[in-house]
């Protein structure tokens, strides 16, 4: 497999987004749900307007991974911390989403692209990052500790009518 590109999102990427976007959750997770709650979820959340507001916002970035024929196979997306937590401050930075489809995993894409989300969000200076990553799911949450994330919270995440049990990561400010 050829090295993918991984190159920041613009206002004409919207759609890819979207549609990268309920890929990749729908591959990873759509087994948990009910369809009914699974495609309101996706509606809400990768909607074009979501899309559109989100790379029009100076406050976040958005990062597409694509092969060297344009197929787009991963994305991410980071700005202000959302997170339900009483230590999240306007400082903090969020980790939002961070999805590469199956088989492009393992390759050291994900790696590739979590340095450049994070040299991204270190690049206002040294604050606390944050993380919400379902309570299940063990080999992101061992991803993210050998950054130095830890457990400080949990919330109940909403797919439709489903509520997860997710769980909150931080990083202090190093």
């Amino acid at each position: 497999m050829s090295e993918l590109i991984i190159r920041r999102a613009g206002p004409e990427d919207a759609e890819a987004l979207c549609e990268i976007g309920a890929r990749t959750f729908t591959e990873t997770f759509a087994h948990l749900y009910p369809p009914k709650d699974l495609a309101t979820f996706l509606a809400a959340s990768y909607s074009l307007e979501k899309a559109r507001a989100d790379l029009a916002n100076p406050d976040k970035a958005a990062w597409l991974v694509e092969t060297a024929d344009g197929t787009i196979v991963g994305h991410a997306l980071a700005g202000p911390c959302k997170l339900p937590h009483p230590e999240v401050t306007p400082s903090c930075g969020e980790l939002d989403r961070f999805y590469l489809l199956k088989s492009h995993q393992n390759g050291g894409t994900g790696g590739r692209l979590w340095r450049v989300i994070m040299e991204w969000l270190e690049a206002p200076g040294p604050r606390d990052l944050w993380i919400g990553v379902w309570s299940e799911n063990h080999g992101a949450q061992r991803f993210y500790a050998r950054f130095g994330f830890e457990k400080v919270g949990e919330y109940g995440f909403e797919v439709g009518d489903t509520v997860d049990r997710e769980f909150i990561l931080r990083r202090p400010r190093a």
